[in-house]
Order: structure tokens, then sequence, then C-alpha cells
């Protein structure tokens, strides 16, 4: 028989707030938290805005735990998201087993001391400017940057922490599929309890890429919003004069169990993880692939891993960028896999008020899908001016719609065509 698998337990930072209750209560309400780049100058850059984890206070956790003491900032969001998540799940007061419990999360970047590598960088720079100075570069770079720092910007550390925090003795690992990332963590723990190799697990995301170097990447690919002067307005998915998505930052963390061994401790379930597909476009290194094949493949699978028909879904949680490519894409994609019954489907992206929190999104995304189906209120898709005749479903435009849901799909889509899809859905007996 197959193990199913719930979820009792949730944690969120994100740009709008520092846990589930406030986030969801700001989605509802349509309010954006994209505003001005605060963490570094961004005037001279193309894109001057983002989604900022704002007025975030480690320092009781650095008091707490020596440990944390440098810890970067896409680790500082997931202690946070995963604290409340296993507060939440009433495992600070449970004496689980750590060798059964175990860890599949996606730790993106955590930034890095640009300023000083810089630095290193001009000072020993050669002769007309051609060659770098190996041996005055080594002089220069040592006393500038700090190992500690060094250490924490590896996204293993992010899992070492946690799992030191939460005492994991069981498997540990790190997903990072760019936008897919903390999807796919989740699909791949949740196979984890199904197998049986674990009763425990601890999931999601954290990212942290509002930095220099983040920024001028994503404005190379031309992939952001330029929007500056309006930055609640920014990002818009599905509208007709979208022009990129807005960079954000933040974690999303879920417990996950295996449903007789939550019932047993007494544990409050929120629902049900019932479907997980994962494709590949094998297309191109940026560009989804302008069929969208692998997305069709990944929710047809993730329909049929959950036994259900796409007539039993009541919500997409739609990846949903607000770039000219993907929101084209997944509306067409959606079209091919539920037919008929996609114009009847809400469809409604979070991106619209959140930004793209790129590793943490699908963890955050999977969250508020969850939530969906508990407090039947659709979040909407803001922003929603201008209707782009190829973009023709039904994307819950402007304000939150009250409807009963049953189950849920949550998109996930990635740069260089990593596709996944997951169904969530009320506990049935």
């Amino acid at each position: 028989m197959t193990r199913r698998v719930v979820v009792t337990g949730y944690g969120i930072v994100s740009p709008m707030a520092h846990n589930v209750k406030e986030t969801w209560e700001g989605l509802i309400q349509g309010r954006s938290a994209v505003g001005p780049i605060n963490l570094f100058d961004a005037s001279s850059f193309p894109t001057q805005i983002a989604g900022e984890v704002r007025n975030f206070d480690f320092d009781p956790w650095r008091k707490k735990d020596p440990h944390l003491k440098y810890a970067a900032r896409n680790t500082q969001f997931a202690v946070q998201a995963a604290h409340e998540a296993f507060t939440n799940a009433g495992l600070d007061t449970f004496d689980y087993d750590p060798k059964r419990t175990g860890i599949y999360f996606a730790a993106g970047d955590g930034g890095t001391n640009i300023a000083s590598f810089v630095q290193a960088l001009s000072e020993s720079w050669g002769q007309n400017g051609q060659v770098i100075n190996k041996s005055k570069y080594l002089e220069v770079s040592q006393p500038a940057f700090d190992y500690h720092d060094e250490l924490e910007i590896d996204p293993c550390m992010t899992l070492a922490h946690l799992s030191r925090i939460f005492r994991v003795r069981g498997p540990v690992s790190n997903c990072l599929t760019a936008c897919a990332a903390s999807s796919q963590a989740i699909g791949e723990a949740f196979q984890s309890i199904r197998r049986g190799n674990v009763d425990i697990m601890i999931t999601g995301g954290s990212h942290s890429m509002i930095h220099p170097f983040g920024l001028a990447g994503f404005n190379l690919l031309t992939a952001l919003s330029t929007q500056n002067e309006h930055p609640e307005k920014a990002s818009r998915p599905f509208d007709r004069n979208r022009d990129g998505f807005v960079l954000s930052e933040g974690s999303g963390v879920l417990i996950l169990e295996e449903l007789e061994y939550a019932r047993k401790r007494g544990a409050h379930i929120y629902g049900e993880v019932t479907g997980y597909g994962s494709t590949a476009d094998a297309y191109r290194l940026t560009d989804t692939h302008p069929e969208g094949r692998g997305a069709i493949k990944a929710m047809e699978l993730a329909l049929q891993s959950a036994g259900l028909e796409p007539k039993d879904i009541g919500y997409i949680n739609a990846h949903g960028t607000s770039t000219v490519v993907n929101d084209l894409v997944e509306t067409q994609s959606i079209k091919k896999v539920f037919g008929d019954q996609a114009q009847q489907i809400p469809v409604s992206s979070i991106k619209s008020m959140l930004g793209h929190l790129i590793a943490a999104a699908g963890a955050v995304e999977l969250i508020t899908s969850l939530l969906v189906t508990q407090n039947g209120i659709i979040p909407p898709t803001i922003n929603y001016d201008e209707k782009d005749p190829k973009c023709d479903l039904d994307y819950v435009p402007n304000h939150s719609r009250e409807k009963k849901v049953d189950a849920v799909l949550s998109n996930s889509f990635g740069f260089g065509g990593q596709n996944v899809s997951l169904i969530a859905r009320k506990l049935s007996s």
C-alpha cells in the first residue's frame, strides 16, 4: 500500500511579511510587496526595484546560537521559516526519531562580499588593464575577505545549519534547479516518505539574489521589469503590457509527514500532497520550449501520480512570472492539459504581489495553495489591466475570490527548462 504524505506545518519569510499569517493576509488583500532596492545602490542598473525582505532582525538567533553568527542571508530566512514550520507542526515538543527525519531543500544564493571582491580586483589589475597580478590579488584579498563569510555563502551550509538545529540525522539533500527548485525539493521529499525512507521531511527553499551580480545577470538576460517609477505595478503576469519579472527573496518551508505517523502523534493536518511531476525541456539554456512540451508533461505526470482527472482541480497557482514568453507558454500548456475545462479553472499568480523568490518561489506558492483549500479564498493576479488576447484564461484579476477548492495544482518552471507541478488537496478519509 502506498504511504500517504501530509503537510503538518509551514513557515514563510517573504517580502510581504516574516510569517505565514501576515503574508497570506497581504496576498488576499491584493497588496504589492515590491519597492525600490535598498540593499545596495542600484541607481546605475536598468532595474532598480525588487521584493526585499525588509526589517528582518536575525540578531536574536545569533545571540541564542553562536553557530549562526556568520549565516548568509538565505540561511537566515531558512532558519526563521523552518522554525515557524517546526513549531507550527508541534515537533518542537515531540520526541521524533532524528534518524527517520530528513531534509530535502532548495538552498540558493545567499549573497557575497562584492565590494571587497571588486576592490581586490581593481588593486591587483595589471598594467594597461590586461592581466590580473595573481600575487597582488592574494595579498589584497586575504585581509579583505572573512573565511566565515565565504564558507557561509555555499548552499550546503544552509542544510548544515538546519540539520544541526532540528537534530536531523536522516537523508539531507540540496536541489537547485533554478525557479523550479523548491517545488522539486518538495516533490522529492514527498517521494522519500512514500518510499518509506523517512517519516518526516523538512522541505522548501530559500534564496537571496538581490545583489549586483544577481541583478546584473538577469538584466543582461532582459528578464527583469524596468518599470522603476511604479514598482508596485511592475509585476503584471498575463497582462498585455508585462515586461519582465521582479527579483525577490525569502524562504518557504513545509513539514511533510507520513499520514499514519502524523495521526498517531496527534498532529494537525493542513492538507495532503498527492501529485508530483518533473520534466526537462532539453531545449535552450534560458528559454522554455515554445510549445510547452515539458510543462505539459509535468502537469500530466502530477495528475497521474495523484490519481486525479483535470476536472478535479479547482485552482491553479501559476508560475506566472510576468515575462512575455513564460506567461504565454504556461497559458497554452494549461489549455493543452485541461482542454475545455481550462476556461473554468481559476488561475492566479502571487508573483504579481511578491515578485519572484527564485528557488524559494515554489514552496511559498504551495503553502499559498494549501491556504486556498483551507480558507476558500483565491488570491488575485494584481496589475491585470489590459487583456492579452493570447492569454485568455481566468486569472482572478485584481481582487481575491471566494471559492471552495478541494484540489490545487501549483506550477514551477525554471530557467534551463526544468518543470515541476505539484498537487495538494484537503485530506480525504
